[in-house]
């Protein structure tokens, strides 16, 4: 299996900044996209963002502006920049991950999720 693992969620006052960061392990031959989605009290998961192995990068217009995402393709990590955040941003983000694994097999892999509280 594939597994990740999130970090970097917490709490920050409006206006603040975080960074989150997703590793992937185990058998992979390759990942075409990473990416992050996030789920508030009371709403559906949405989708935040995406970007491919190449570096092709989607966001959602929620977040334009104001998150970057990027990733380490020798680390299998995908990051979250996350600034001039707002109290709707809070949620629980997961983190998005679909491949190939060692076998040739696609994959589509979703972390734990982290909870990222914006409050004053």
């Amino acid at each position: 299996q594939v597994q990740l693992v999130e970090s970097g969620g917490g709490l920050v006052q409006p206006g603040g900044s975080l960074r989150l960061s997703c590793a992937a392990s185990g058998s992979i031959l390759s990942i075409g996209t990473m990416g992050w989605y996030r789920q508030a009290p009371g709403k559906q998961r949405e989708f935040v963002s995406t970007i491919t192995s190449s570096g092709s990068t989607i966001y959602a217009d929620s977040v334009k502006g104001r998150f970057t995402i990027s990733r380490d393709n020798a680390k299998n990590t995908v990051y979250l920049q996350m600034d001039s955040l707002k109290p709707w941003d809070t949620a629980v983000y997961y983190c998005y991950a679909g491949g190939r694994n060692g076998a040739g097999v696609p994959f589509n892999s979703w972390g734990q999720g982290t909870q990222v509280t914006v409050s004053s």
